[in-house]
């Protein structure tokens, strides 16, 4: 496999495929002088501020900063660095001498869109079965881009099973896939998830089996102490295990995957403004008042004039207006009634004007920015509305989420979201007194401090855990070094509280990674020294699959159908008559998706339009889809 970038993306990204999935990369990387560095901005303040602030926790704590976590907070790299070549430009000759034509797949993960765009469409013609996955922020750009390499790729190989191989175009962004692993880390506490269809899944171990348990299904055993007679570290664990080696294990440690949802209270969000909130108590009084002394002046003129009550009505509304003649030669009562009228239709005027400026008010505010409501609490801070903040933002409140956001920049990227979401925003700048008050920090359940300046970040997560020492902090911090030692020093002062310190190349990764094994594959499921993949297959051409019963397809130790995808559909016939419905029972805690069926009948029978989501080895996947592992090379979760 090929990877090129010129930022931390790409040597992550090769790390990842290296010893999370065992493939052989080659790392195309621009020469050293015109690699674009880090920002500096607050850069040499924040790292001097935190080295002082490190130095009196360790010597209030007498700890060296390590929490017993290998000193890593997830973003270390593997010992043997991959094969690398350094090339200006990725021209043709470029991409050649890294063996584009014979790989698997390209990654491409420049930060310019142009770059990338450029070498996709002259990788696409050097190997019309590569598999490229190519890193753009433009959504509706990449679609069409996915289109026509996808045709393109087609129309290279007349007459080729597509079966045979997989030469997708996958068109990403670091902001879409870090995103997730934010939103999951401030709900969760947990950044290792895997997302299918819309639903956050994530691994999650467990010393036993829990009564009740909410799990969807047990992805792996852990390997047993007891029973290792070669020392310890050496048993391994059992992957896909069936229900009779889950029943038997009683009190082993266990990977079971759920999904990551909230529980706390959601935020209300008004879509329409009902006419009452658009005035205030006040000037609905005044109305009624105005109302009341029209109806008192028509009964008056009713009894004194002896006028129909419809006609009363009308004449005191046209004195009311100033519309009638004047009552010059009528009797004194109707004089006095229309001076009457006259004097309420003064008082009429200024309310009117009044309500239009309130009502106008309203609306102005509800199109700008809403403020957070009194007796807010158990919500989300987010820091920054700039391009991850924006994406983190809107998965949040796809998880109905409660937010308030913050930001300095009232033009940024992420203000019109939180505008059409109604999302409560704070302007100013974090670092100054009382903004973090305004977004109620003392009641929140979690703070993300998203912004592209590291020393921002951590002022935030400094002074939030000096509010409230226990609150969930997850911090976008852009060197990894930084962020690891952030994380020793924060985890020794605060132990019981929650730190996550995550670079946004360290949550790419794992995504980007995937889509170069193929386009099936959703995640990866780390199960001690094995592998275990989260991938989503169509049933046709399955033989293992297609026409048998899920308890039929099932193999312990290969793989496992976790889910089926109902949104491609409707309800058919099952071969014994009934429809394909009555065979799929609904999940006891609900349908997490829609377009996703997790408890499934074991008599239901997969057809070939079905498309599932499935938990298997390396092997076994190579497997299921007809494959075979190159030699030589490790298969993730397949014993290499």
């Amino acid at each position: 496999m090929v990877v090129c970038g010129d930022d931390a993306l790409a040597r992550r990204l090769a790390a990842e495929l290296r010893s999370v999935y065992g493939e052989q990369v080659t790392l195309v990387v621009p020469p050293a002088g015109q690699a674009p560095g880090p920002p500096v901005v607050g850069r040499a303040r924040a790292s001097a501020l935190f080295g002082r602030v490190s130095a009196a926790v360790q010597r209030a704590t007498g700890s060296t900063g390590n929490n017993g976590n290998g000193g890593s907070n997830g973003n270390g790299e593997p010992a043997t660095p991959a094969p690398q070549l350094e090339a200006a430009e990725l021209t043709d000759e470029v991409l050649a001498e890294a063996g584009v034509e014979r790989a698997a797949a390209l990654a491409l993960v420049h930060d310019d869109d142009e770059t990338n765009i450029r070498a996709a469409l002259a990788a696409r013609r050097l190997n019309p079965r590569l598999r490229l996955v190519i890193r753009l922020y433009n959504r509706r750009l990449g679609q069409y881009l996915e289109d026509v390499l996808d045709q393109a790729a087609a129309l290279a190989s007349p007459g080729v099973d597509p079966h045979e191989f997989d030469a997708s175009t996958t068109i990403l962004s670091d902001a879409d896939t870090a995103a997730p692993a934010l939103t999951a880390a401030a709900v969760a506490g947990s950044s290792k998830v895997v997302q299918a269809h819309g639903v956050l899944l994530r691994a999650a171990e467990r010393s036993a089996a829990v009564p009740g348990d909410s799990a969807l299904c047990t992805l792996a055993l852990l390997s047993d102490a007891a029973t290792d007679t070669q020392g310890p570290g050496t048993a391994l664990p059992q992957l896909l295990p069936d229900e009779a080696s889950v029943t038997a294990a009683d009190g082993r440690g266990r990977i079971v995957l759920e999904t990551v949802s909230y529980s706390g209270p959601a935020q209300p969000v008004s879509r329409s403004r009902p006419l009452g909130s658009l005035l205030s108590p006040r000037l609905r009084w005044s109305f009624v008042g105005i109302v009341l002394g029209v109806v008192a002046l028509a009964v008056t003129a009713v009894f004194t004039t002896g006028e129909h009550p419809l006609r009363a009505v009308y004449l005191t509304l046209l004195d009311l207006f100033s519309i009638n003649e004047p009552a010059i030669g009528e009797s004194t009562f109707r004089q006095v009634l229309q001076l009457l009228s006259g004097f309420v239709g003064l008082l009429l005027l200024p309310v009117l004007l009044a309500a239009v400026l309130e009502a106008l008010g309203t609306f102005r505010s509800g199109v700008v920015t809403r403020r957070p409501p009194r007796g807010l609490s158990g919500h989300v801070v987010l820091l920054g509305l700039g391009k991850i903040g924006t994406r983190v933002l809107a998965r949040l409140r796809e998880l109905d989420i409660p937010v308030v956001c913050v930001e300095s920049d009232p033009d940024a990227r992420g203000m019109a979201l939180a505008r059409r979401l109604r999302v409560p925003v704070v302007l100013g700048d974090v670092t100054e007194e009382g903004v973090l008050e305004a977004a109620k920090i003392h009641r929140a359940h979690s703070l993300l401090a998203l912004t592209s300046v590291d020393t921002t970040n951590l002022e935030a997560a400094l002074y939030a855990r000096s509010v409230d020492p226990e609150l969930r902090v997850v911090m976008r911090l852009y060197d990894d070094d930084f962020a690891t030692a952030v994380y020793r020093t924060l985890r020794a002062a605060h132990p019981r509280a929650l730190t996550r310190s995550r670079s946004v190349s360290y949550l790419a990764a794992p995504a980007f990674a995937g889509a170069m094994m193929g386009r099936q594959i959703l995640g990866a499921v780390p199960v001690e020294r094995k592998v275990l993949l989260i991938a989503a297959v169509t049933v046709a051409g399955l033989a293992p699959l297609e026409g048998r019963t899920l308890a039929e397809t099932f193999r312990p130790g290969a793989w496992r159908v976790l889910a089926l995808d109902t949104s491609t559909g409707g309800p058919e016939q099952r071969p014994d008559g009934r429809e394909r419905s009555e065979g799929v029972v609904p999940h006891p805690s609900g349908d997490p998706s829609p377009g996703l069926v997790w408890d499934l009948h074991p008599g239901y029978v997969l057809r070939p339009e079905d498309r599932v989501v499935l938990a298997a080895t390396g092997r076994g996947l190579a497997e299921l889809l007809g494959r075979r592992p190159r030699t030589g090379a490790p298969v993730p979760g397949g014993g290499g």
